[in-house]
């Protein structure tokens, strides 16, 4: 199993995901500056200060911030700041465990494992007022209220906190969701069943508490830019415009664990192009920068290379009704045959050359183990193999079984360098092996990717996934009927049977329950080839030798820096 990374990961440069974006090119951030003093030995308490003003990082994002309401976040740019300016009660730690955080201790479990009594510590919020338990349930219920239109409320607490389900098919109000302040210390959850993975579920960002007073005081303009949020984490969120490409995080005095934290600010750029990003990296103005085709080939042997294999995983989703109309994708043998038609393993090395590998799968390698150490991924292995001999079969019997002898499907991607080099692979490939076909290229920002997923306007998507909770539940629950993430038009009852079995009558027996969900994803995958998995991410990117203790997580928020820190950079 995988144990925490304190190395960087600028993962949102490889955009091809409902949740990963590219966008403008950025300005340059001011590059830090050490700071000075005129005395060779400084008085007592001086040389802290300047210590901890140097405690500065810059960094760059793929992407800008959609939104930093937590109920309404989707994306892993909100949740990864998330992460960092906010707190819930649990967090993620160095070693990818959850532990309590603003939560004192762990809770109290009911004998039948559906109710748990959370304690909460003494904290704050960055305007000065207490954390209670009342900003957790007011939260939860306000992304459970349908006024508030969040996607991740329902989908996260779904068949996991009481009523939830419910909720969401309009046969309960929202006040009913199973979450209660008890007094302003004491939060009671009560659960639909008992959930295997709840205690990790409640480090993600859906779960974040919020101030009621303070939301209501901002009402529409709440969480819209910076001068309209306030945090109860390790950094608060500056500079932040609403709509630009620059913002920074500040070390946040209130934090009740405010000691540990030792960066006083990160600086923040948009930068979606990897030359750009080099350049920026290598002039010092920037601490770290991701590499990909010729750029990681170039610099495979710096020195301050660091690569690795991510819990994330790339897919092709196919789109079986637009507007009202099935489309061609509908037909099984159009999206065998698309499944089957592209080479993962160029992809991989030739492309992207940054450490991903071809998935044949939807479950991520070095996820999710059992007790034993077993990987869930050894289950079914690869499944629908490319294979051109077969794409082209598959695709003569699909244009038959429509009546036509060409087809012309549209791809949706990111705007970022390396998304469209690999669209323009996908294109490539797919023209080549299937004649008749033609691949139109509908390159866009990211939000505007994530308006036309909700509406379910294109042919096919480029798109991915990073895990939620350490379980393959959080996978297996995208292509469920109707699901919220579908977005596809998918579905089979079987599929949804198995996968939702796993969280029911299987919930407690670990080996019955992944067994489940091994059928189900060859159901997905391999006979009604619903997704075309592409790759799963690897990252290889450059990073300053001075920056120290930055944890990366296999899922949830990309990193925390709460326990980062600068060291030797006057020596460099």
């Amino acid at each position: 199993m995988k144990k925490s990374k304190f190395f960087w990961l600028l993962s949102l440069m490889l955009v091809l995901s409902v949740f990963l974006a590219a966008c403008g090119e950025d300005e340059k951030a001011e590059p830090a500056t050490p700071a000075e003093t005129d005395k060779e030995e400084p008085a007592a308490g001086e040389e802290e200060v300047a210590k901890e003003e140097e405690q500065v990082l810059n960094l760059m994002m793929g992407a800008e911030i959609p939104s930093m309401d937590s109920a309404l976040t989707t994306d892993s740019v909100g949740f990864d700041l998330l992460n960092n300016v906010n707190e819930g009660l649990y967090r993620l730690n160095q070693e990818n465990v959850a532990v309590p955080a603003i939560a004192e201790g762990e809770p109290t479990i009911s004998e039948d494992g559906l109710v748990y009594t959370f304690k909460i510590r003494d904290a704050k919020w960055s305007n000065g007022e207490a954390v209670t338990a009342g900003d957790f349930e007011f939260a939860w219920k306000r992304a459970m209220n349908p006024d508030t239109a969040s996607e991740y409320g329902p989908y996260m607490m779904g068949g996991v906190i009481k009523n939830a389900t419910a909720i969401s098919e309009g046969k309960a109000d929202f006040t009913e969701l199973g979450v209660k302040a008890v007094d302003e210390k004491t939060l009671e959850v009560t659960l639909e069943k008992p959930v295997p993975y709840f205690l990790s579920l409640m480090s993600f960002g859906t779960f974040l508490p919020q101030n009621e007073a303070y939301v209501t005081e901002k009402g529409a303009d709440y969480a819209t830019n910076s001068d309209n949020l306030i945090s109860n984490g390790p950094f608060t969120l500056s500079d932040w415009d609403g709509t630009g490409l620059k913002w920074k995080l500040v070390k946040n005095d209130q934090y009740w664990d405010a000691e540990t934290v030792k960066l006083t600010e990160i600086n923040y750029d948009v930068v979606k192009e990897t030359p750009t990003a080099v350049n920026l990296y290598k002039t010092g103005e920037k601490d770290r920068a991701a590499l990909s085709g010729e750029y990681a080939m170039q610099y495979a042997n710096d020195p301050e290379l660091v690569k690795e294999l991510e819990t994330t995983l790339f897919y092709f989703k196919f789109n079986q009704e637009r507007n009202g109309k099935a489309t061609p994708l509908a037909n099984k043998n159009i999206r065998e045959a698309i499944s089957k038609g592209y080479n993962k393993q160029d992809l991989v090395d030739v492309v992207l050359a940054n450490g991903s590998v071809p998935a044949n799968y939807l479950v991520p390698k070095e996820f999710t183990f059992d007790e034993g150490g077993a990987d869930f991924r050894d289950i079914n292995g690869d499944m629908a193999v490319p294979n051109a001999d077969e794409a082209k079969a598959a695709w003569e019997k699909g244009l038959k079984e429509l009546g036509v002898t060409e087809i012309t499907l549209e791809i949706l991607g990111g705007d970022s360098d390396v998304a469209k080099k690999m669209d323009e692979y996908f294109k490539s490939q797919l023209e080549t092996t299937l004649p008749g076909l033609t691949i139109e290229l509908k390159e866009v920002p990211f939000a505007v990717r994530l308006d036309l997923d909700s509406a379910q306007d294109y042919d096919i998507q480029a798109a991915g996934w990073g895990p939620d909770y350490q379980d393959p539940y959080t996978f297996m629950n995208l292509w469920l009927t109707d699901g919220g993430n579908n977005k596809m038009s998918y579905s089979n009852p079987e599929y949804d049977k198995l996968v939702n079995s796993s969280v029911n009558e299987l919930a407690m027996d670990p080996a019955a329950r992944w067994e489940a969900m091994a059928k189900a994803e060859k159901i997905l995958i391999e006979e009604d080839f619903a997704i075309s998995p592409n790759y799963q991410r690897g990252t290889m990117f450059l990073v300053k030798p001075y920056v120290k203790g930055v944890v990366s997580h296999s899922f949830g928020g990309d990193y925390s820096y709460k326990w980062a820190y600068i060291e030797g950079k006057d020596a460099q």
